[in-house]
């Protein structure tokens, strides 16, 4: 009967123990992004076939709202701080537009900021609600006067990458 009482009282601690402890906060993946890596799937384009975003751009509005399977080369200027599960990329024409990663199937780590980038995948235009916008925004930590000047769709391409490599 003691011997019950004392396995008893050993799970009861192991198990308040085991819930006490505090679970490791999820965020981007560690890493230096230095040139030749890659997230994702394997980027097979090189660097001097990939198009620039202002091609992409009039291509979306010449061809069609969508195109699959396309090698994009930018600068990042932003990554999510939660999870590094988007990016931004800036254009020629000093906005930016955003990249998602496919099936949410990786992550970037935040040392990808200011890095040059070749991305593969499908790019489309798309109207992206109020309230996307602010989401996206509150993950970048953006001031709260920032989120609050959100107030309109906006109309932008957005990427879904397959694969990302890090470039000069």
């Amino acid at each position: 009967m003691k011997l019950k009482s004392i396995l008893f009282l050993v799970a009861i601690s192991a198990s308040s123990l085991a819930f006490s402890q505090e679970q490791k906060k999820s965020g981007p993946p560690a890493g230096n992004a230095i040139v030749g890596d890659t997230y994702g799937s394997v980027v097979t384009s090189p660097e001097s076939k990939a198009m620039t975003v202002d091609k992409l751009a009039k291509k979306l509005k010449k061809d069609s709202k969508k195109v699959e399977n396309v090698a994009i080369k930018g600068k990042v200027v932003d990554v999510c701080d939660k999870k590094g599960c988007w990016l931004t990329i800036q254009t020629e024409d000093d906005t930016q537009f955003f990249v998602k990663m496919k099936d949410y199937g990786f992550f970037v780590p935040t040392a990808l900021k200011g890095k040059n980038v070749v991305l593969e995948g499908n790019a489309e235009r798309k109207v992206t609600s109020i309230d996307e916008q602010k989401h996206y925004a509150e993950d970048a930590k953006k001031p709260q006067a920032e989120i609050d000047a959100i107030t309109k769709p906006k109309e932008e391409i957005r990427f879904v990458a397959n694969g990302i490599k890090v470039v000069n």
